[in-house]
């Protein structure tokens, strides 16, 4: 079992390197911070939504941005879609699962706002239609992935982690989220 310990460990580090090596992934990191930075500085807000585990990422990267991540400084305008369970459980009954996220994108989303998208596979059929939306709205959208999947084609960002093993890929999602949050707030926060 201790080698086994030791394997999922650096199964994580060589996923996390593969992250490290890559130039063009990093620059589309510095990409999304810059473009969550100007959307904050001009009043807009970033969503975030997601399936299970990653559901779970999405409200925790969410805190970040509405709490604080570092500094003791002004809350951000942002939220995880799924906190709402009767709106959740509403909306799956009435109009299905695959538009929980896409109707409540229709109801909040502005222009200007960023919706960030979180799916290992790239193909969540709800994840999926929200980020549909959310273009049809005029809203940047960032996809989280790892297998990449349809929402290559679809996000104006993806961040797609080079691995096809989803607990991998969900530990690199918090720590690229991390980067953000931290980025950010220093890009927003940084005489104070």
């Amino acid at each position: 079992m201790e080698q086994q310990i030791k394997d999922i460990i650096q199964a994580s580090i060589d996923t996390k390197q593969n992250v490290l090596t890559n130039a063009a992934l990093i620059s589309e990191i510095q990409t999304i911070v810059g473009l969550m930075t100007t959307a904050f500085k001009n009043g807009n807000k970033v969503l975030f939504c997601g399936n299970g585990g990653s559901a779970a990422d999405a409200q925790h990267l969410a805190a970040e941005f509405s709490g604080r991540f570092y500094k003791d400084r002004t809350p951000l305008p942002s939220e995880a879609l799924h906190c709402n369970t009767s709106y959740i459980t509403a909306v799956g009954n009435d109009y299905g699962f695959e538009h929980v996220y896409s109707r409540i994108v229709r109801g909040s989303g502005k222009p200007g706002d960023i919706l960030v998208g979180l799916s290992t596979s790239g193909n969540s059929v709800n994840i999926i239609n929200a980020l549909n939306q959310a273009k049809e709205i005029g809203m940047i959208t960032v996809g989280l992935t790892g297998k990449g999947g349809k929402m290559i084609d679809i996000c104006d960002h993806v961040v797609n982690i080079p691995s096809t093993d989803t607990p991998r890929i969900q530990e690199a999602h918090i720590m690229v989220g991390h980067i953000i949050c931290q980025l950010v707030e220093e890009q927003l926060f940084s005489n104070d």
